[in-house]
Parts: C-alpha cells; structure tokens; sequence
C-alpha cells in the first residue's frame, strides 16, 4: 500500500514527494527536503562548526511553518494507515477509563483531593468537610477550557486553609497564570498574577499574601509557550491578597547572578523566610533566610535577608524548625543524603549536627515532619521505595512503615497533622492510598481507597528486576515487565525505556499506555535505570554528567545487548523510546549503535548540544550537560550531541525506524532541537538505498512538554506512537 502526499510549497519551490508504506517497509521513503545555508558557520575556540539549519530556530518565521507542515504531512498519513489504528486508540480509550484520585490532604479542617471519574481532560479538585462526608467540587479546570489545554500547574493553600493559590497553565507552557479563591466555599477572588514562571508559592502566617516568582517581562517580549528567548533576572514577589498585580513587592532580585533561580519557602512557626538559591539543575543551593518577624514595617519592599551558606557545594531541603534550631535534608559529603540541624544562633558549619546519618544501602528522596515531632523518611533502596518514622529531637528510629515494591508517588500530612496519606503505586498496582496514624504506638498503613483498572487481568503479569553490567563492568539495574511464562525465544516484541540525567530517578509506575504494549502488541517492557539518575545518589548522578555523559549511553547499549542477548527480543523487534534529557538519550544511540533497534521514539529532546543553553531556560542544564562555551567542554559535548554526530552508518547498516515527538508550545526543550535533526538526519541519509526505514518527526499544536496534557491528547499521542512502532516493528494485536 502506497499513500501520496501532496505536493507542498516550501520555499518558493514546489516539491514533489511521496512516502511508501509496504508491509516489510523495504521501499524509499522522500522527504520534503529543508534549505541548507552553507554559510552559517561558528567558531568553537578555533574549531568551525557549520549550522546550515539555523533558520529552523525562529518558529515564527513562515520558512519554518512550511517546514513543519511538510513533515506533518509525511508523517501524519504513514501513522494514519496503520491497520490496527483504531483498535489501539480504543483499547487506549477503554483503558484509561477508570476512577483516578490523589492522596487527601488537610487544610483548615477540610480535606481536599484531585479526583478524574475516567475520560475527563483534568482531574478536578474535590472538598469534603470530613472523610466520611459527601465530597463537592472545589475547582473544574476542565469548564476553563473546551479543549481541556488548560491545567493546574503549582497550587497553594494559606496557612490557616481559608485561601487557595493555583496556577494555570496554557497549552502545556511553562508560564502560569496564578488565581485564587475562598476556601471552602470555592469562590473565585478577583486576584490575578501574569508572567510567573518557575515560581515558589509561599503564603505568610498571617494569610494576608504570597510570596511569588517572575521573570522580566516588557511589550515585547512573547510569553505564550512558543518563544525561544533565554529566561534571565528570576525574582520574588509579594503579593497582597485583594490588590492588583501592578501594587506588589520587589521582595528579592540578584541583579549581578542572571542564571539564579529563586525558591521561596515560610517555615513552620511562620517567622522566617528561607531562600533557596539555584544556578542550574544540580542537587545544589545557596541558603538565606529573612526573618519576618523582625521587619517592623512589613514587606514594603527588598528584604534584608541573612546569609547561611554562600557556595553551591551541597543541597539543603528545608523540613521543620524549632525556635532556631533547623532541620534540613543535604548531601553534604553524604551522596546518599542525611538529616542534619543548624541552629541559627551559631550558624558556624563547625556548629552542625547530624541528626539522621546517611544510609550507605539506600538513598534518602525526602523527609517530612508531622504530628509535632515524628519525621517520615522515604528511601529508595535498589530503584525500591522504603519508609521510616523517626523521632525529631532525638533521630531516633521508631517504626518502618510496611509497603509492598513499587513507588510512593505522594505524601500528604503537616507538622500538626496526626496523619498521613500515602499514594503507592507499581508496574501492576494502579495505585492504593494508605491512611497513617502517626499518634498512636503502632502507627499501621491502612487501605483508605483502592484505584483499579476495570476490566484487565494483572494477574497474567510479572516483574523482574535484573542487574546487568555496562561496558566498563558497572552493574545496571534494570526492571521487566511481561506475560507470566514469557518463552525466551528471541522474538518478543519489546519496548525499551531511559532517562539517565539530572538525579532523576526512574522508579517502577503506573502506565495505562504499558498495557497496551503488554497485552494487545503481546510485548515486553523494560526500563533501565542508567548512570545520570538518582537511583544511586549523587555519585551515580555525577558519574553520568558532563565528560561521563558518555556512560548513560553505554549503559542503555548495554541494556539493548543484554535484551538481545538472553534472547528476550532481537534488534528487529526492541524499540525504544525516551523523553527530554530521555530523548538526548535515544537521539545519541541510533547514532552510536544503529545495529541495535529496530525502532526509535525521541520525544522533546535536547539534541543540540552546541547551542541547547541559549534558548528558553536550557542555561540551567549546563550542570549536567557542560557548556560549548568552555574550551575543554566543547570536546565531549562535540563527542555525542546528536545533532552533530548523524553519519551514514557503515556496511548494509541502516538507521532504525525513527520518529521524533515535539511541540509547538514546549518552552522547556524548543522545537528546534528537533526540527534540525530531522532535517539533518534526512539530508544525510538521502540517496542511501540501504535506507529502507523510515526517518519521520510528528510537531504537535497546543501541546508543551508533557505536564498538564489533556486526557484526549494522551490517548492520541500514545495511539501515534503504537501504530508507528507496531508499523515498523510489524507486531501483530493480540485479540483478548
């Protein structure tokens, strides 16, 4: 079967092209082909490196739109013709529908959670005034728009629960629309915070305002998503309930450090203002305070604040205070994190005490406190969640909180909360929220409510966790999710994930779209914790960073070798498939090892390493990535960036089937990255009869980087991406 695509203008040319569609996928496929411009050269420290696709970095511009519209073309009808499109997108449909809800949290004496009865585009926030009684809406985000591409993004409760902050985001942007209303009764206050990004959301104690986060923002410049312009001059603002945005307080700036970002947080007893300072991605801040209680006028304007730590060498997270006496979560000479106290009547380090020592086993995520003076400590031991409660004053260990595998994925409960929620979800557990007595001797997790997918056997399903070396020895864990009895005869279709970068830790989740893979494509599915995340603290993160970026690619090669290897799969059925730093990933090895995949999926990925840190709020990845502005960076980076590294594979070697993913309103990782590639990797490829596969990106509209997507967007998005993998890895659907 053959599809023939209209003949577009671009350019000022008409070009002529079509794209084949065989069964085997063995016949070419024509590009439309993108203008180079030979003349856009850089000097890199005296080494020239050309960008003939410079012009794609204005989305603006109506070359670009074409350019976009001709790939769309290209790759809209080959994902349309798959023949099992539309049992996918209803096996999608019928599995994304079922009841989803959060963990309850407290606030004022109410509880309030986020709950979606199946098919809704956004969870909508639900009161009730007890757990037993009958819960009301609080907040629809799905009447804000008809589309559902309007969605809560950050929220705030005062301290006493009476007012409610939320942002709003459009179309998937990092910028947000901060609103407010009554709390409990849902009314919306005339308040209205525009251009925040990035933003802290601190009420003071005595409810009247908020502290905030902006950046500059004049008639000029675009903030809608789809501008490219670098994000510089973070600042903290206060904001006083019932006042119009033009009346707040410039509370914070650091007019001489651009690259800052600002966090903002009022500690427990309200007195103090702790400011959080951050230059870039890495687990990392400076640490200031202001006490509130000592300005005798109030918040008129910037505030005098006091300096604690004044270099970026450790993290310090914030978690309670008594008096002076502050409890923070660091990883200071403790890659694996502990628990310390800083008295801020000495601050002198030679003055701090540890109050929880690092656990060389297990990495410690985070630590709250509740119930006055119980802290709740969450580990991850082996990409597995633990949890532990503690006493304050003393550190003591008082009582594991049993969990089965899998991930906590929320946490609610406060310092004068006597109970907690607790999400947990797995590969196979939809999710259960537990309800925590921390009061009582034996506090014991108990099911408050059960999330269970209608209609699907998880019982003919298991998962293994694996270790497998890397190609420098490193021991790799790696989990697998199939069919009980999974014959080991090298032809399982299988769908390989990654991440690998700044200390995320890709832990075991909930996917609807995993089951279609796993049961109607018959497949399997692994996710490999590689070098770069957090899976192993600060130590695993770092040996994946800057001039060892190059492990996280030899650890997930090696993952692929070790798939194919122990015949779970062969390279003509593993596809795999990475979001953002993720899509880096996948970009960087069907470069380096084409052999190995049979399909590639890079969605919104950083694929221009040269030039990543100078559009929207890329200068921050520099942490991780290092910068082509530093001489003896540009090496390494020149190394792998995938954009410069697109080369005819040796041999009858080809490149796998690849689609890229962006969109048009993502302001985290700008279409560019991907619209260069593409255009590269199809230029280079050109003419090479041995190029069978094919080579396609998808540019979706009113869609960002992935936070806040509409149900209806997920199930087109993940329908896309199955039929372009069950297209090229020609799998066949397994009827029930």
């Amino acid at each position: 079967m053959r599809a023939i695509v209209k003949s577009l203008l671009l350019l000022s040319v008409v070009r002529h092209f079509q794209i084949a569609t065989p069964p085997t996928l063995n016949m070419k496929f024509i590009y439309p082909q993108a203008r180079r411009d030979e003349s856009v050269v850089d000097d890199y420290h005296g080494t020239k490196v050309a960008d003939p696709y410079r012009w794609l970095e204005d989305p603006d511009s109506e070359e670009t739109k074409e350019f976009v519209d001709s790939q769309n073309a290209v790759s809209g009808p080959f994902i349309e013709e798959c023949e099992y499109r539309q049992k996918i997108k209803d096996s999608l449909t019928e599995k994304w529908n079922f009841a989803k809800y959060s963990s309850p949290a407290e606030h004022g004496g109410h509880y309030y959670y986020y709950h979606n009865s199946g098919l809704q585009n956004q969870s909508v926030m639900y009161v009730q005034d007890s757990l037993d009684s009958e819960a009301r809406v609080f907040l629809d985000p799905n009447k804000l728009s008809e589309d559902g591409t309007l969605a809560i993004s950050g929220t705030a409760f005062s301290e006493d629960g009476s007012y409610f902050a939320y942002g709003l985001s459009q179309s998937g942007s990092d910028w947000i629309t901060i609103k407010f209303k009554e709390c409990p009764s849902g009314k919306d206050l005339p308040d209205t915070l525009e251009h925040v990004k990035f933003s802290s959301m601190a009420w003071t104690h005595d409810n009247k305002g908020m502290f905030y986060n902006r950046y500059p923002v004049d008639d000029k410049s675009k903030s809608d998503g789809t501008e490219t312009t670098s994000n510089y001059y973070h600042r903290l603002y206060y904001h006083v309930l019932g006042t119009n945005q033009s009346e707040d307080v410039l509370a914070v700036e650091f007019s001489n450090e651009p690259k800052w970002i600002i966090g903002a947080e009022v500690s427990d007893c309200g007195k103090y203002l702790l400011l959080s300072l951050n230059e870039g991605c890495d687990p990392v801040n400076r640490l200031f305070y202001v006490e509130l209680d000592k300005l005798s006028d109030g918040i008129k304007g910037i505030l005098p604040y006091t300096i604690l730590v004044d270099n970026f060498d450790a993290q310090y997270e914030y978690i309670t205070n008594e008096g002076t006496v502050f409890t923070f979560l660091t990883n200071l000479n403790s890659p694996k994190y502990k628990v310390i106290n800083i008295d801020f009547s000495k601050p002198e380090q030679e003055n701090w005490q540890t109050l929880i020592e690092e656990d060389e086993n297990a990495v410690l995520e985070w630590v709250s406190c509740v119930d006055k003076n119980k802290l709740i400590l969450c580990y991850l031991k082996d990409v597995k969640n633990k949890m532990y409660i503690h006493n304050l004053e003393t550190g003591k260990l008082l009582k594991e909180i049993p969990l089965d595998i899998g991930t906590v994925i929320g946490c609610s409960g406060k310092k004068k909360n006597k109970e907690i929620f607790i999400h947990f979800v797995s590969f196979l557990t939809a999710g259960i929220i537990y309800r925590v007595d921390v009061s009582v001797d034996d506090p014991t997790p108990e099911v408050y409510r059960m999330i269970n997918v209608n209609n699907f056997d998880f019982s003919q399903f298991e998962i293994k966790q694996t270790f497998y070396p890397s190609k420098d020895g490193t021991k790799i864990p790696m989990f697998l999710v199939h069919k009980r009895g999974l014959v080991l005869d090298g032809k399982n279709p299988t769908y390989l994930y990654g991440y690998g970068g700044f200390e995320i830790s890709i832990k075991p989740s909930f996917s609807v779209n995993r089951l279609v893979f796993l049961k109607d494509l018959g497949g399997l599915c692994a996710i490999a914790n590689i070098r770069g995340g957090g899976e192993y603290g600060e130590t695993w993160h770092k040996s994946g960073t800057l001039s060892k970026k190059q492990n996280v690619f030899d650890d997930f090669q090696a993952a692929a070798e070790y798939l194919i290897d122990q015949k779970y799969t062969t390279p003509k059925k593993l596809v795999i498939h990475g979001h953002s730093n993720g899509g880096l990933l996948i970009a960087a090895c069907i470069n380096q090892r084409p052999e190995l995949y049979g399909a590639a999926v890079a969605q919104v990925g950083v694929l221009d390493m040269l030039r990543f840190h100078k559009f929207t709020i890329g200068h921050a990845w520099t942490t991780d990535f290092g910068c082509s502005d530093i001489p003896e960076h540009l090496k390494f980076l020149m190394n792998y960036s995938p954009l410069h590294n697109i080369r005819v594979p040796k041999d009858d070697i080809q490149y796998p089937s690849t689609l890229l993913v962006t969109a048009d309103h993502d302001d985290r990782v700008v279409p560019l990255h991907s619209l260069k590639y593409i255009a590269e990797l199809q230029h280079t490829m050109k003419g090479e009869e041995k190029q069978t596969n094919p080579m396609m990106i998808k540019v979706d509209t009113k869609a960002g980087h992935g936070r806040g997507k509409p149900t209806s967007k997920m199930i087109q998005e993940y329908t896309d991406l199955y039929c372009f993998i069950a297209k090229t890895l020609e799998l066949s659907w397994h009827e029930s």
